[in-house]
Protein backbone atom coordinates (compact mmCIF):
# COMPACT_ATOMS: atom_id res chain seq x y z
CA UNK A 1 0.00 0.00 0.00
CA UNK A 2 1.10 3.58 -0.70
CA UNK A 3 2.49 5.74 2.07
CA UNK A 4 1.90 9.48 2.41
CA UNK A 5 2.79 12.27 4.80
CA UNK A 6 -0.07 14.03 6.52
CA UNK A 7 0.94 17.32 8.14
CA UNK A 8 -1.18 19.21 10.65
CA UNK A 9 0.23 22.70 11.16
CA UNK A 10 -1.01 24.31 14.36
CA UNK A 11 -0.12 27.24 16.55
CA UNK A 12 1.56 24.99 19.13
CA UNK A 13 2.93 22.06 17.12
CA UNK A 14 3.54 20.83 13.61
CA UNK A 15 2.53 17.18 13.53
CA UNK A 16 3.82 14.97 10.73
CA UNK A 17 2.44 11.47 10.28
CA UNK A 18 3.33 8.58 8.03
CA UNK A 19 -0.03 7.39 6.72
CA UNK A 20 -0.85 4.16 4.94
CA UNK A 21 -3.76 4.41 2.51
CA UNK A 22 -5.35 1.29 4.01
CA UNK A 23 -4.20 1.08 7.61
CA UNK A 24 -4.09 4.77 8.51
CA UNK A 25 -1.53 6.39 10.79
CA UNK A 26 1.64 4.31 11.20
CA UNK A 27 3.85 6.75 13.09
CA UNK A 28 4.07 10.43 13.87
CA UNK A 29 6.44 13.10 15.12
CA UNK A 30 5.84 16.66 16.20
CA UNK A 31 7.90 19.83 16.15
CA UNK A 32 7.14 22.85 18.36
CA UNK A 33 5.87 25.65 16.14
CA UNK A 34 7.63 28.22 18.34
CA UNK A 35 11.02 26.85 17.24
CA UNK A 36 10.25 27.74 13.61
CA UNK A 37 8.86 31.13 14.61
CA UNK A 38 12.28 32.02 15.98
CA UNK A 39 13.75 31.63 12.51
CA UNK A 40 13.99 34.50 10.04
CA UNK A 41 12.16 32.45 7.39
CA UNK A 42 9.41 30.21 8.78
CA UNK A 43 8.81 28.42 5.47
CA UNK A 44 12.48 27.60 5.05
CA UNK A 45 12.56 26.20 8.57
CA UNK A 46 9.52 24.08 7.78
CA UNK A 47 11.15 22.91 4.57
CA UNK A 48 14.26 21.86 6.51
CA UNK A 49 12.08 19.83 8.87
CA UNK A 50 10.55 18.08 5.85
CA UNK A 51 13.99 17.35 4.44
CA UNK A 52 14.81 15.42 7.60
CA UNK A 53 11.56 13.45 7.37
CA UNK A 54 12.14 12.65 3.69
CA UNK A 55 15.55 11.25 4.60
CA UNK A 56 13.81 8.92 7.07
CA UNK A 57 11.09 7.97 4.56
CA UNK A 58 12.43 8.41 1.01
CA UNK A 59 9.51 6.35 -0.36
CA UNK A 60 7.04 9.16 0.36
CA UNK A 61 6.31 11.23 -2.72
CA UNK A 62 2.97 12.87 -1.87
CA UNK A 63 2.29 15.13 1.08
CA UNK A 64 -0.94 16.70 2.32
CA UNK A 65 -0.90 19.78 4.55
CA UNK A 66 -3.66 21.28 6.71
CA UNK A 67 -3.34 24.90 7.86
CA UNK A 68 -5.43 26.93 10.35
CA UNK A 69 -6.88 29.56 8.06
CA UNK A 70 -7.81 30.50 4.52
CA UNK A 71 -6.03 29.46 1.35
CA UNK A 72 -5.96 30.57 -2.28
CA UNK A 73 -8.53 29.37 -4.79
CA UNK A 74 -5.98 27.12 -6.50
CA UNK A 75 -5.10 25.61 -3.09
CA UNK A 76 -1.41 26.42 -3.44
CA UNK A 77 -0.92 29.46 -1.21
CA UNK A 78 -1.86 30.45 2.32
CA UNK A 79 -3.84 33.64 2.89
CA UNK A 80 -5.08 34.66 6.35
CA UNK A 81 -3.76 32.57 9.24
CA UNK A 82 -4.67 34.67 12.32
CA UNK A 83 -3.02 32.30 14.82
CA UNK A 84 0.04 31.62 12.67
CA UNK A 85 0.87 34.84 10.88
CA UNK A 86 4.42 33.66 10.13
CA UNK A 87 2.94 31.32 7.52
CA UNK A 88 0.23 33.63 6.18
CA UNK A 89 0.18 35.08 2.63
CA UNK A 90 2.84 32.64 1.44
CA UNK A 91 3.27 30.80 -1.87
CA UNK A 92 3.75 27.68 0.20
CA UNK A 93 3.53 24.90 -2.38
CA UNK A 94 5.69 26.76 -4.92
CA UNK A 95 8.45 27.05 -2.37
CA UNK A 96 8.17 23.49 -1.08
CA UNK A 97 8.15 21.98 -4.56
CA UNK A 98 11.19 24.08 -5.47
CA UNK A 99 13.04 22.85 -2.39
CA UNK A 100 11.97 19.22 -2.81
CA UNK A 101 11.97 18.24 -6.50
CA UNK A 102 9.91 15.15 -7.28
CA UNK A 103 7.63 15.59 -4.27
CA UNK A 104 3.99 16.54 -4.70
CA UNK A 105 2.19 18.70 -2.14
CA UNK A 106 -1.50 19.36 -1.47
CA UNK A 107 -2.94 22.09 0.76
CA UNK A 108 -6.24 22.82 2.49
CA UNK A 109 -7.83 24.28 5.61
CA UNK A 110 -7.44 22.18 8.79
CA UNK A 111 -11.18 21.74 9.34
CA UNK A 112 -11.60 20.58 5.74
CA UNK A 113 -8.92 17.93 6.06
CA UNK A 114 -10.26 16.72 9.42
CA UNK A 115 -13.65 16.23 7.77
CA UNK A 116 -12.08 14.31 4.89
CA UNK A 117 -10.12 12.13 7.29
CA UNK A 118 -13.36 11.02 8.90
CA UNK A 119 -14.56 9.78 5.51
CA UNK A 120 -11.47 7.66 4.79
CA UNK A 121 -10.37 6.59 8.26
CA UNK A 122 -13.26 7.10 10.65
CA UNK A 123 -14.14 4.19 12.91
CA UNK A 124 -17.75 4.33 11.73
CA UNK A 125 -19.07 4.39 8.19
CA UNK A 126 -20.21 7.84 7.09
CA UNK A 127 -22.38 8.84 4.12
CA UNK A 128 -21.17 10.54 0.96
CA UNK A 129 -22.51 13.89 2.22
CA UNK A 130 -22.10 15.40 5.69
CA UNK A 131 -21.35 18.59 7.57
CA UNK A 132 -18.37 18.54 9.93
CA UNK A 133 -17.99 20.92 12.86
CA UNK A 134 -14.83 21.16 14.93
CA UNK A 135 -14.88 22.79 18.36
CA UNK A 136 -11.68 23.88 20.03
CA UNK A 137 -9.87 27.20 20.34
CA UNK A 138 -12.25 28.34 17.62
CA UNK A 139 -15.19 26.89 15.71
CA UNK A 140 -14.44 25.41 12.30
CA UNK A 141 -16.58 23.79 9.67
CA UNK A 142 -16.49 21.78 6.49
CA UNK A 143 -18.83 19.95 4.17
CA UNK A 144 -18.11 16.73 2.36
CA UNK A 145 -20.27 16.36 -0.75
CA UNK A 146 -20.03 13.23 -2.90
CA UNK A 147 -17.00 12.31 -0.72
CA UNK A 148 -15.12 15.44 -1.82
CA UNK A 149 -14.40 18.62 0.13
CA UNK A 150 -16.88 21.33 -0.77
CA UNK A 151 -14.62 24.27 -1.61
CA UNK A 152 -17.19 26.95 -2.42
CA UNK A 153 -16.49 29.78 -4.84
CA UNK A 154 -12.92 30.66 -3.87
CA UNK A 155 -11.85 27.76 -1.68
CA UNK A 156 -12.87 28.85 1.81
CA UNK A 157 -16.51 28.00 2.54
CA UNK A 158 -18.17 26.66 5.69
CA UNK A 159 -16.75 29.17 8.16
CA UNK A 160 -19.47 28.24 10.62
CA UNK A 161 -17.68 29.95 13.50
CA UNK A 162 -18.04 33.32 11.78
CA UNK A 163 -21.77 33.31 11.14
CA UNK A 164 -23.76 35.70 13.29
CA UNK A 165 -25.24 34.24 16.46
CA UNK A 166 -26.89 35.84 19.49
CA UNK A 167 -26.35 39.41 20.75
CA UNK A 168 -24.78 40.46 17.45
CA UNK A 169 -21.73 38.25 18.03
CA UNK A 170 -20.29 35.49 15.89
CA UNK A 171 -20.67 31.89 17.03
CA UNK A 172 -16.92 31.57 17.61
CA UNK A 173 -16.88 34.71 19.75
CA UNK A 174 -19.42 33.11 22.08
CA UNK A 175 -18.34 29.45 22.18
CA UNK A 176 -14.69 29.56 21.14
CA UNK A 177 -12.16 29.04 23.92
CA UNK A 178 -12.10 32.67 25.05
CA UNK A 179 -15.86 33.02 24.81
CA UNK A 180 -16.51 29.93 26.89
CA UNK A 181 -14.24 31.17 29.66
CA UNK A 182 -16.19 34.44 29.72
CA UNK A 183 -19.51 32.60 29.64
CA UNK A 184 -18.54 30.35 32.52
CA UNK A 185 -17.31 33.20 34.70
CA UNK A 186 -20.49 35.17 34.02
CA UNK A 187 -22.54 32.17 35.14
CA UNK A 188 -20.42 31.71 38.26
CA UNK A 189 -21.24 35.28 39.31
CA UNK A 190 -24.93 34.35 39.42
CA UNK A 191 -24.82 30.69 40.41
CA UNK A 192 -22.99 28.79 43.12
CA UNK A 193 -20.78 25.89 42.06
CA UNK A 194 -19.27 23.70 44.77
CA UNK A 195 -17.02 22.06 42.21
CA UNK A 196 -15.85 24.95 40.00
CA UNK A 197 -15.59 27.62 42.66
CA UNK A 198 -16.38 31.29 42.06
CA UNK A 199 -14.13 31.99 39.08
CA UNK A 200 -12.20 30.03 36.48
CA UNK A 201 -8.91 31.69 35.57
CA UNK A 202 -7.87 29.11 32.97
CA UNK A 203 -10.54 27.59 30.74
CA UNK A 204 -10.18 23.85 31.00
CA UNK A 205 -12.78 21.72 29.26
CA UNK A 206 -11.81 18.68 31.29
CA UNK A 207 -12.55 20.40 34.60
CA UNK A 208 -15.95 21.63 33.46
CA UNK A 209 -16.75 18.28 31.86
CA UNK A 210 -15.85 16.47 35.09
CA UNK A 211 -18.11 18.88 36.97
CA UNK A 212 -20.98 18.21 34.56
CA UNK A 213 -20.59 14.47 35.15
CA UNK A 214 -21.04 15.23 38.86
CA UNK A 215 -24.33 17.00 38.01
CA UNK A 216 -22.90 20.44 38.62
CA UNK A 217 -25.65 22.84 37.52
CA UNK A 218 -23.32 25.55 36.24
CA UNK A 219 -21.26 23.16 34.10
CA UNK A 220 -24.39 21.59 32.65
CA UNK A 221 -25.77 25.05 31.91
CA UNK A 222 -22.61 25.91 29.95
CA UNK A 223 -22.88 22.83 27.76
CA UNK A 224 -26.62 23.38 27.33
CA UNK A 225 -25.97 26.85 25.93
CA UNK A 226 -23.29 25.46 23.61
CA UNK A 227 -25.82 22.95 22.30
CA UNK A 228 -28.50 25.60 21.75
CA UNK A 229 -26.13 27.93 19.90
CA UNK A 230 -24.77 25.12 17.74
CA UNK A 231 -28.30 23.99 16.98
CA UNK A 232 -29.28 27.48 15.85
CA UNK A 233 -26.25 27.66 13.57
CA UNK A 234 -26.98 24.23 12.16
CA UNK A 235 -30.59 25.12 11.31
CA UNK A 236 -29.28 27.62 8.76
CA UNK A 237 -26.47 25.34 7.59
CA UNK A 238 -28.80 22.39 7.01
CA UNK A 239 -31.30 24.57 5.17
CA UNK A 240 -28.61 26.01 2.91
CA UNK A 241 -26.81 22.76 2.06
CA UNK A 242 -29.67 20.26 2.40
CA UNK A 243 -27.35 17.86 4.22
CA UNK A 244 -28.78 15.93 7.15
CA UNK A 245 -25.73 14.22 8.69
CA UNK A 246 -23.69 16.28 11.16
CA UNK A 247 -20.37 15.11 12.63
CA UNK A 248 -18.96 16.95 15.64
CA UNK A 249 -15.22 16.86 16.35
CA UNK A 250 -12.54 18.81 18.21
CA UNK A 251 -11.64 19.07 21.89
CA UNK A 252 -15.02 20.19 23.17
CA UNK A 253 -16.69 17.26 21.40
CA UNK A 254 -15.80 15.39 24.61
CA UNK A 255 -18.89 17.11 26.01
CA UNK A 256 -20.99 15.57 23.23
CA UNK A 257 -23.38 13.78 25.57
CA UNK A 258 -24.27 17.06 27.29
CA UNK A 259 -24.49 19.11 24.09
CA UNK A 260 -26.43 16.72 21.86
CA UNK A 261 -29.79 16.96 23.65
CA UNK A 262 -30.16 20.77 23.53
CA UNK A 263 -28.83 20.80 19.97
CA UNK A 264 -31.36 18.25 18.76
CA UNK A 265 -34.17 20.08 20.55
CA UNK A 266 -33.42 23.26 18.59
CA UNK A 267 -33.23 21.36 15.30
CA UNK A 268 -36.51 19.56 15.86
CA UNK A 269 -38.22 22.82 16.77
CA UNK A 270 -36.99 24.83 13.80
CA UNK A 271 -36.83 22.33 10.92
CA UNK A 272 -39.66 20.65 9.03
CA UNK A 273 -40.16 16.86 8.84
CA UNK A 274 -38.38 16.81 5.47
CA UNK A 275 -35.17 17.45 7.43
CA UNK A 276 -35.91 16.07 10.88
CA UNK A 277 -36.96 12.63 9.63
CA UNK A 278 -33.42 12.05 8.35
CA UNK A 279 -31.19 14.08 10.66
CA UNK A 280 -28.29 12.17 12.18
CA UNK A 281 -25.76 13.75 14.54
CA UNK A 282 -22.57 11.79 15.21
CA UNK A 283 -19.44 12.26 17.24
CA UNK A 284 -16.17 12.27 15.27
CA UNK A 285 -14.05 9.18 15.89
CA UNK A 286 -10.48 10.19 15.02
CA UNK A 287 -9.68 12.49 17.97
CA UNK A 288 -6.14 13.93 17.73
CA UNK A 289 -5.33 11.95 14.58
CA UNK A 290 -7.94 13.75 12.44
CA UNK A 291 -5.69 16.54 11.20
CA UNK A 292 -2.85 14.19 10.23
CA UNK A 293 -4.74 11.43 8.44
CA UNK A 294 -7.10 14.01 6.96
CA UNK A 295 -4.19 15.92 5.45
CA UNK A 296 -2.81 12.70 3.99
CA UNK A 297 -6.26 12.06 2.49
CA UNK A 298 -5.73 15.09 0.23
CA UNK A 299 -3.32 12.88 -1.71
CA UNK A 300 -5.90 10.23 -2.48
CA UNK A 301 -7.19 10.18 -6.03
Amino acid sequence: MAHFFGIDIGGSNIKIGLVDSKYGLLEKVKYPTKDLRKMEDFVQGFSDVLKNEFENHPEVEEIGIGVPGTISRDARSTLELPNLRDLGNTNLLDRLESNHPGKHFYLDNDAHVAALGEYYFGKEKVPENYVFITLGTGVGGAAIIDHHIFRGGDGNPMEIGHIMSQDGKTLETIIGKAGLKEMLNDMLKKNTSQILGNKVENWDTKKVLAAAKEDDKVAIKVFTRIGVLLGEALVSTIRLLDIKTIIVGGGISQSYNFVIGPMEKVLMKNLTPYYTSRIEIKKATLANEAGIVGAASLCFK
